[in-house]
């Protein structure tokens, strides 16, 4: 078997290029405030796959995706190793688009802090009075930059997403950037609809996109996973102050309650770090991880 290296890592997720095609692994590392945590969390990778798929069927009418299978039959040798199983999926090799495609549809995190200091969320101006977590009357689609690993993402308005784009795509910069607002709103409300009558809120999100061989606009990296989004419980939702979140919520208020935790959890954190990754999953979904993992 021949042993293959990732071309790319990030702090959760590794990339192998396979010829024609890419096969990106999400590993059961957990990254919290952008460092890289000792413990790893089984079964994560495999939720983030899994949920990536399950979104990418429900959406391809939408708009293509770039995933070809997670079955590792379709995959060389090294990625039928145990440690892979439910974690990889075979892309298509995209030519991405470097803005992160962020909606919106709740008020929260720093989108909250801004409002709070000038009513407005990455420049977009929102009605007078809302409280925390509340809806918005539309969601809102807030495009940031695409940074390198170490740097910060950077918001930015859409007209300058139409000049990031045109810099980098002569004559192209107004069609891509109004095609990535108008499908990431579409992919949000379709989705945050589905969810809803699933039990869970999806506060937002953020997208990203490439172009395949033949120029056309398609779906990447990874789709409402509780890594890219914000998911609540509907149940109990009430505006007004923050809510209990499908993610690593537990891992990030144990490690800020704990200084000097030298980035390692509890294994009774890490437990419920997963549990709540599992049973979005398997709201979202309607049957357990277990079952889909076989």
């Amino acid at each position: 078997m021949e042993m293959m290296k990732p071309v790319k890592e990030g702090k959760v997720r590794e990339i192998y290029d396979n010829g024609d095609s890419l096969i990106m692994v999400a590993t059961d590392r957990i990254s919290c405030f952008d460092v890289i945590l000792h413990n790893t969390v089984t079964n994560k990778g495999a939720v983030l796959t899994q949920m990536s798929r399950f979104w990418f069927d429900l959406t391809k009418d939408i708009v293509p995706n770039h995933m070809i299978s997670v079955d590792s039959a379709d995959m060389p040798e090294f990625f039928r190793q145990k440690e892979f199983a439910g974690k990889s999926m075979l892309c298509r090799k995209l030519q991405m688009l470097p803005v992160e495609c962020i909606v919106r549809g709740y008020i929260t995190g720093s989108g909250w802090a801004s409002y709070q200091k000038n009513g407005t969320v990455c420049g977009i101006a929102l009605p007078e009075g809302l409280k925390e977590s509340e809806k918005l009357p539309e969601p809102i689609y807030t495009p940031s930059t695409k940074a390198e690993i170490g740097d910060h993402d950077e918001n930015i308005s859409f007209a300058q997403s139409v000049d990031y784009l045109e810099k980098r795509f002569p004559g192209k910069g107004e069609t891509y950037a109004a095609a990535l607002r108008d499908l990431s709103l579409k992919l949000y409300k379709t989705c945050a609809d589905y969810a809803l009558s699933r039990g869970i809120i999806i506060a937002d999100t953020k997208f990203e996109f490439g172009l395949d061989e033949e120029g056309r606009i398609v779906l990447g990296d990874e789709m409402l996973t509780p890594d890219s989004s914000r998911f609540w419980p509907a149940d109990g939702y009430e505006a007004g102050h923050s809510q209990p979140s499908f993610d690593k919520q537990f891992a990030r208020d144990w490690l800020k309650a704990n200084p000097g935790n030298d980035w390692t959890l509890p294994e009774e954190v890490v437990d419920q770090t997963i549990a709540k990754y599992e049973q979005a999953y398997e709201l979202l979904t309607g049957k357990p991880l277990a079952e889909t993992l076989g």
